[in-house]
Formats: structure tokens, C-alpha cells, sequence
């Protein structure tokens, strides 16, 4: 999770993120649009993992180019709902009201939250250092609430 227009050290996080996740054999759902959500979509995609985004508007044109399963729901900021939903846990990088609205709605769900550069002063959220640590400890964190 994070901001659709982001400098350019956050989408080397995000795309580092996306690596590890895929590295990790996870599915990376995102927003599927440009970004945090694009950088992580491609790292998972050269790392030879499936990405899936789901998308606001009401057409799959809109997908980034490194999503391979586009969802369209034309619901606006309200898919952020389905976006957490659809995650087992959820790496949240610097961003703004978006990012910040499914960092709230995973908490509330009971959904793990791992911070990485971001979003670790709200309680709750998993403090991580570096892209590989978050995706282990949203894997660990995953695994205890989905078991």
C-alpha cells in the first residue's frame, strides 16, 4: 500500500517489496495502478510472481502493466475496502489519505500491518527496516491470524 505518485527512492522500496514477495511464492494484491502499486507489481513481476490489482474505475485499461490479474469494481476510493480484504496482511510504505484510509480499515479488520519507512507511530502497525524483513514479518504475522 502507498501513495499513486511517489519519489523515486519510495518506488525502489515498493519494487524491492514486490521482489521479496514473490521471492517469498505470495501473491501481491495491490491497487493496481500507478506508483507504490506499480513499483511493487514490477519488482513481483520480474521476480516471476503473480500480481493482482484491483482497480477503481470501470475498466481494465487502467491496470498498470505489471498486473496480470486486473479487477474492476468502479467503486472509487470504496475498493480500498476490497483491496485490504483480499490481503492475508498488508506492507504499508509512505502515502497519503488513500494509503493511510486501508492501514485503518486492515487494523480494524484485523488484518497485520507491517510499516515500512511509514505509518509506524499508529498503534498496531509492525515496524520493519528493510523490504524483506517487512514481507517476513507479514508472512509470520499472516500465517498466526489465518491458521
Amino acid at each position: 500500500m502507498g501513495a499513486a505518485d511517489c519519489p523515486a527512492a519510495v518506488a525502489e522500496l515498493a519494487q524491492s517489496v514486490g521482489r521479496a514477495v514473490a521471492s517469498a511464492g505470495a501473491v501481491l494484491v495491490c491497487g493496481g495502478l500507478g506508483g507504490v502499486m506499480q513499483a511493487a507489481a514490477r519488482g513481483a513481476r520480474e521476480a516471476g510472481g503473480l500480481t493482482v490489482g484491483i482497480l477503481p474505475g470501470p475498466s481494465h485499461q487502467d491496470a498498470n502493466p505489471f498486473v496480470d490479474v486486473a479487477i474492476v469494481t468502479d467503486l472509487g476510493h470504496a475498493r480500498n475496502a476490497i483491496v485490504v480484504r483480499s490481503s492475508h496482511a498488508v506492507i504499508a510504505l509512505p502515502g497519503e489519505y488513500g494509503t493511510l484510509s486501508e492501514v485503518a480499515l486492515a487494523l480494524k479488520m484485523g488484518i497485520p500491518v507491517v510499516g515500512l519507512g511509514a505509518w509506524t507511530h499508529l498503534h498496531g502497525v509492525i515496524p520493519a527496516e528493510a523490504p524483506e524483513a517487512a514481507v517476513a514479518q507479514a508472512i509470520e504475522r499472516a500465517e498466526r491470524v489465518h491458521v
